[in-house]
């Protein structure tokens, strides 16, 4: 499957970031992780949920989407998902959430 679907690192992302670019963080944990442990600025739509909530990431479709999860596994999944359904410009974030506290920002937990 990541043969397929582009990713991203987390240090690109946090340049992204930094850079005020014009992208969605799209986070596809669960309720209860993003509880747990969550960054600035995601739109969370749990991967169970993205059938029915598909219609929320209309307005995105022409822009950058960074999808992620725990350890980019979720991610894979819906950036193909996205892909497929004719958003043109997805990348799922390499090594989720758990890298991002390692390598980005260490005050979002680890779980």
């Amino acid at each position: 499957m990541s043969d397929t679907i582009p990713e991203i690192d987390v240090l690109a992302v946090a340049k992204l970031q930094e850079e005020n670019a014009d992208f969605l963080l799209l986070d596809v944990r669960e309720e209860a992780e993003y509880a747990t442990a969550s960054i600035e600025g995601s739109l969370l739509v749990p991967m169970s949920q993205l059938r029915l909530r598909f219609h929320e990431l209309e307005p995105y479709r022409d822009q950058l989407i960074v999808v992620h999860c725990h350890h980019g596994m979720r991610s894979l999944q819906v950036a193909e998902a996205l892909l497929e359904n004719g958003f043109t410009n997805v990348r799922s974030m390499k090594g989720g959430i758990d890298d991002w506290s390692v390598s980005v920002d260490s005050s979002v937990p680890r779980y």
